[in-house]
């Protein structure tokens, strides 16, 4: 096939990447952070008092915190970073 000097070759273009999602300001984060972080303590500090019921505050919060920073990393604040990114993602991508 030959070309003819001076034409161009028009090739499809190739689709955009996809944006990546932005990222929640700091100040998010905190705020979602401490909705995952207060209601597991709080439950937590009931649930555990009667087993804890002697032991001193550093134990108590030992225990406390090995259930329930892995729970809120793990499973609760990123559940909760997801529904946040689908609130904002409705209202236009404020954050």
């Amino acid at each position: 096939m030959e070309t003819v000097p001076g034409t161009a070759v028009l090739t499809p273009a190739a689709p955009a990447p996809a944006a990546p999602p932005a990222v929640p300001s700091v100040h998010v984060r905190a705020i979602i952070t401490w909705l995952a972080i207060f209601p597991l303590v709080a439950l937590g500090m009931m649930a555990s008092a009667p087993l804890t019921e002697g032991w001193h505050p550093v134990f108590k919060a030992l225990t406390l915190t090995l259930v329930v920073v892995p729970t809120a990393v793990y499973l609760v604040v990123p559940r909760m970073m997801r529904a946040h990114a689908s609130l904002a993602g409705r209202r236009g991508g404020r954050s």
